[in-house]
């Protein structure tokens, strides 16, 4: 009986442990997600809400604002996570030779963008890629392009600059996560390589790739994750107009004007955060189905 009572005096005093952090995570984490997901079924302007079904979802199909965010976001998505991944990749086996000198310095050069003040970087990147910028005269010096190229002018080089822009920022971030896990693998597996006569692509393709790719499933989608919420870049570089005519301007930023720049309709906006949502839940499942181990047949 003694044992009984003291069993759940230690299942009480455990729970009030929890309790405050269980309110707070149900308050400020919990409620907020269903009280969206309610609200994605809200029609209206304002405050002026009413409940109207799937009409959200139908307006999404007929919005060309919201296809094209779409568009932007899915095209900075293809091309922005595989080049970021492969790159912080590259620098990480390169940084993780023990003969290479000046290691340190290289580490903190390639992580420090991601440390580095938002608005600072973005306020660099407007000025180096301006019209009469150090980019654009540096390009025309050495006689790669005849003329100054408008970066945030024209459609095509704004999406450039947008993904320039991220991974500049973002893979030295990637690349602490790789170092780490190519510190953990046991030299002796590339010594025993090397004394078999494989060369260094075969190493990094057939050891490095498979003994890294827990940490490369994981860095793949939170970048994913990142990507497809992307908003400072696209708002601090365009000025939250994701221009020119709407060519950068994605899921997020639109979701920010719906919201507080033009009329808010909470309703819609909601509709438009939860693709968000599904799209990173299916592009996630979809990561890690490919990356599972596959037993043999």
């Amino acid at each position: 009986m003694a044992q009984a009572r003291l069993a759940r005096r230690e299942h009480i005093t455990g729970w009030a442990f929890i309790a405050p952090a269980l309110i707070l995570l149900g308050l400020f984490m919990i409620y907020p997600i269903v009280w969206s997901l309610w609200m994605s079924f809200q029609v209206g302007k304002g405050m002026n809400l009413s409940f109207g079904g799937f009409a959200n979802i139908v307006r999404l199909t007929k919005d060309p604002v919201f296809l094209r965010a779409l568009g932007n976001t899915f095209t900075f998505f293809i091309f922005q996570v595989p080049i970021m991944i492969v790159l912080a990749l590259l620098f990480a086996v390169a940084l993780n030779d023990a003969t290479l000198k000046f290691r340190g310095f290289f580490r903190t050069a390639i992580f420090l963008p991601c440390a580095t003040s938002l608005i600072a970087y973005s306020t660099v990147f407007k000025s180096m890629f301006a019209i009469d910028g150090v980019v654009n005269q540096t390009l025309m010096a050495l006689h790669i392009i005849g003329g100054p190229i408008s970066w945030l002018g024209d459609p095509f080089w704004a999406k450039v600059l947008i993904i320039m822009a991220i991974t500049w920022r973002w893979t030295g971030y990637n690349m602490i996560f790789y170092l780490a896990a190519l510190q953990n693998i046991d030299r002796s597996i590339y010594e025993a390589a090397r004394i078999d006569g494989v060369p260094a692509w075969a190493r990094f393709w057939y050891i490095t790739i498979p003994m890294l790719k827990p940490v490369i499933l994981f860095t793949t989608v939170i970048s994913t994750i990142g990507t497809l919420q992307l908003f400072d870049e696209v708002a601090n570089l365009t000025a939250g107009t994701g221009g020119p005519s709407d060519s950068t301007l994605t899921l997020s930023l639109y979701i920010y004007n719906l919201t507080f720049k033009f009329m808010p309709s909470f309703g819609y906006s909601a509709t438009v955060s939860w693709v968000i949502v599904v799209l990173v839940g299916i592009l996630s499942f979809l990561q890690f189905l490919v990356a599972r181990d596959r037993k043999p047949s």
